[in-house]
C-alpha cells in the first residue's frame, strides 16, 4: 500500500470535516435570518388597516326625444275650389309634442298669392282657447310664427280661416293662392342639473 495516500487520507477526512462545520455553521446562520424574514413579512402582511369601501350602480345617461305628431300630416289644412267673393274658408289642425322634451314649436307658411289685390284674400290662424290670434293679415304674409313651448305630451288646435273680401271685384275670377305650412319643433333651452 502506498504511504502517501494513507497519510493524504486523513488530511482528507480532516478537510471534509472542516468543510461540514462550515456549511453546518452557515446553515444555522442562514436559517435564524430567513426566520426573521418571514416573520416580518407575516406582521407586515397582517396589519390591521381599517378598510371602507362603497359603490355606485345603474350610472346612467339617457338622451330625451323630440318628435310631434300632425293630425294632417302631408295633407292640407284647408282646400276649396269654387270660392266667390264674401265666403270663408276654415280648417283646423291640431299638433302635439310626443317627445320626452319640452320643445319650442313655430309655424312656417310658404305662399304664392295669385290674387290681383292681394289683401283680398285674408287669412286668420287661432289657437283654441287663446284669444289673440297667432296671424291676422294677408294670405301669404305670416312668413313665421311663434307658438312657445309645448310639454311634452301637450296638444294644442289652430284653426286656419280665409276669406275672399266682399268687396273683390270680377278681376279676382279664376285666381289661385296655394300655401304650405311647416310645424317646427326646437328643445327648449338647454339645463344644468345638480344630484
Amino acid at each position: 500500500m502506498n504511504t502517501a495516500a494513507i497519510e493524504a487520507q486523513p488530511v482528507s477526512r480532516r478537510r471534509r470535516s472542516a468543510e461540514k462545520k462550515s456549511f453546518s455553521r452557515s446553515r444555522r446562520l442562514l436559517l435564524p435570518i430567513a426566520a426573521l424574514f418571514a416573520a416580518t413579512a407575516l406582521v407586515a402582511g397582517s396589519g390591521a388597516d381599517f378598510v371602507s369601501t362603497s359603490v355606485n350602480t345603474s350610472n346612467a345617461y339617457t338622451t330625451g326625444t323630440l318628435t310631434q305628431s300632425n293630425s294632417k300630416a302631408n295633407a292640407a289644412v284647408f282646400n276649396l275650389s269654387n270660392v266667390k267673393p264674401g265666403d270663408t274658408l276654415n280648417g283646423a289642425v291640431t299638433i302635439t309634442n310626443t317627445g320626452s322634451l319640452a320643445s319650442t314649436f313655430t309655424l312656417k307658411e310658404a305662399a304664392t298669392n295669385g290674387f290681383t289685390t292681394k289683401a283680398n284674400l285674408k287669412l286668420v290662424v287661432t289657437q283654441q282657447g287663446v284669444t289673440a290670434p297667432v296671424f291676422s293679415g294677408t294670405f301669404g304674409e305670416l312668413g313665421t310664427a311663434s307658438l312657445g313651448t309645448f310639454a311634452p305630451g301637450e296638444a294644442r288646435t289652430f284653426t286656419f280661416s280665409t276669406n275672399l273680401a266682399q268687396t273683390a271685384g270680377n278681376e279676382e275670377q279664376g285666381k289661385t293662392a296655394t300655401a304650405t305650412y311647416t310645424w317646427d319643433a326646437v328643445q327648449a333651452a338647454a339645463t344644468a342639473t345638480n344630484q
